[in-house]
This record gives C-alpha cells, sequence and structure tokens, in this order.
C-alpha cells in the first residue's frame, strides 16, 4: 500500500501526519505536532516530516504524495494543495465516522464546518477577525493567570460560580479578567467564565451552519476538557440534541484530511496512468 504525508501549517502549529492506505481503512505510521515560536515555519515544516517518517522508519523516495493544507502553500516540497475546510472535513469524518460537523477552534480562528457522509461540505460559518474565541486568546488569559495551558480545563471544570466576560472583543475581554483577578475572583470560576463566552461564540457558529448531528471538535483546542464540556452544557441550555465529541488526534485533523486526500489523488492518477498505459492503439 502506497504512503502519503499531510502537512497543515496553522498560525501558530504545524501538524504532520504519515499514513499508509486509501480512505476509512488507512492507518497512521507517524505523527508531529510543533510550535513555530517565531522560528521559520519551512523549517518546522521539514522538522516534523522528517520526524514522521523516522517514526514510521520510511525513506522519502517511498512517499507517493506530500498534502499540504493550511497555510501550507508555502511548502517547497509538497506535491499539492487542499482547501483547508476540505481536509478538515475530511481529517474530522476518518476520527468519528458519526460526525457530520467539525467545529475546529485554531489560534486566530474558530469555525463550524456541516459535512455529509463521504466529507463533502455542505454549510459552514467562521468567527471574525476578533480573537477572544481562540487559543490565542486562551494562551494569553492562562498566560495572565500564571497556569499552563494544559491545567486550564480541569481547572475551569472545577468552578463553582463561575464570572461571565462581558465582551466579545479578544482585548476587553483581557480587561475583564484583569478586574475580577482584583476583585478576588478565582482562577477556575475566570476559566469557567470564559469557556462558557466562548462556548456562546462557537455554539452560535454550529446554529448558524444548521448543525444538527455529532460534531468532532478539531484544532489546538479540541483538547481543552473545560471548553468541550462548557460547548457541551450551552448546547444542552439551548436544547440542541447531538454531541460533542474529541479523539486524541483531533488536532490532527487537517493533517489527516490532508494525506488521505493526497492519497485518493495519487491513486487515481495511478489508475489513470495504468489505463492509458495498457490501452490498445486508437483507444487513447
Amino acid at each position: 500500500m502506497g504512503k502519503s504525508v499531510g502537512i497543515d501549517v496553522g498560525s501558530s502549529t504545524v501538524k504532520t501526519v504519515l499514513i499508509e492506505g486509501l480512505g476509512a481503512g488507512a492507518k497512521i505510521l507517524g505523527r508531529s505536532v510543533e510550535r513555530i515560536r517565531r522560528r521559520d515555519p519551512v523549517a518546522v515544516v521539514k522538522g516534523c516530516y522528517e520526524d514522521c517518517l523516522a517514526q514510521a522508519g520510511a525513506r522519502p523516495d517511498e512517499i507517493d504524495y506530500i498534502a499540504t493544507t493550511g497555510e501550507g502553500e508555502l511548502v517547497p516540497f509538497r506535491t499539492g494543495h487542499f482547501y483547508s475546510m476540505t481536509a478538515h472535513a475530511r481529517g474530522g469524518l476518518y476520527l468519528e465516522p458519526e460526525a457530520r460537523a467539525v467545529l475546529d477552534v485554531g489560534a486566530l480562528h474558530a469555525r463550524a464546518i456541516l459535512m455529509d457522509d463521504r466529507s463533502k461540505v455542505l454549510s459552514y460559518r467562521m468567527t471574525n477577525q476578533c480573537a477572544s474565541g481562540s487559543g490565542q486568546f486562551l494562551e494569553n488569559i492562562a498566560r495572565y493567570l500564571g497556569i499552563a495551558l494544559d491545567e486550564v480545563g480541569d481547572l475551569s471544570q472545577s468552578a463553582d460560580d463561575p464570572e461571565l466576560c462581558s465582551s466579545i472583543c479578544a482585548v476587553l475581554a483581557e480587561t475583564d479578567v484583569i478586574n475580577m483577578v482584583s476583585r478576588g475572583i478565582t482562577t477556575p470560576n475566570i476559566l469557567k467564565g470564559i469557556h462558557l463566552s466562548m462556548a456562546g461564540r462557537l455554539t452560535r457558529l454550529l446554529v448558524a451552519a444548521k448543525v444538527d448531528a455529532t460534531v468532532l471538535m478539531s484544532g489546538g483546542l479540541a483538547a481543552d476538557s473545560g471548553l468541550r464540556a462548557a460547548v457541551q452544557e450551552t448546547l444542552v441550555e439551548q436544547k440542541k440534541d447531538f454531541d460533542v465529541r474529541v479523539h486524541p488526534d483531533s488536532i490532527l485533523a487537517g493533517a489527516i484530511g490532508a494525506a488521505l486526500w493526497g492519497a485518493y489523488r495519487h491513486d487515481v492518477l495511478r489508475r489513470r496512468g495504468d489505463a492509458l498505459a495498457s490501452a490498445a492503439p486508437g483507444e487513447i
């Protein structure tokens, strides 16, 4: 079976996977996630790519297709590039076959993507330029509160009296947090309030995209159990009867989708080439 690589270049993180096979039966042989942190994105991509190959014990000449998505058009050694929403839809369906929507929450933006059972994108909605529903916003808040990002989810879920942010603007929301700290609001209650405020925006995206079935969260904030709990809580309050799920590889959804589309494109081209090579004179 052939091998394909998917590379999802985000605004803050590069996600890379190496797969073998096609469609739902494909196997992930290698995975790598690396923060860019003011480094050259192309150098980070190259490192992630080499790491994936090393994990799988694969050589560069064994890779049939290198597919990029996101800002991946800057990758000079790519074979082809795929639209980000298409890649996330395909990767989301691979990770959660029952999903009919993906809620992608990245460093700067969030979007709700409605899809069918073949991962065709039917509708989508995206946040505006304000970053208060994003990973970067939450990272800034965690830094101000002096806690690690991987502590945020558990702390949020231990809240007993959450304090909602009054503004959807990232700058003003951060000012709200400073005021909460000065008033003695506990860190769990601040975080749960932020999660509920973010969940309100994310839920509105889902409703606007006409989502009414199982949702897979993707992007960096898929790992935030507090945000997922807040989104589910908000949906219940609004009497929306569907689940929001995560997968251990949710952050890789875009890269997985790109790899799957790359594998499919390579297979189509290979079969077309085989047909041309075997055609009798006059059949072409």
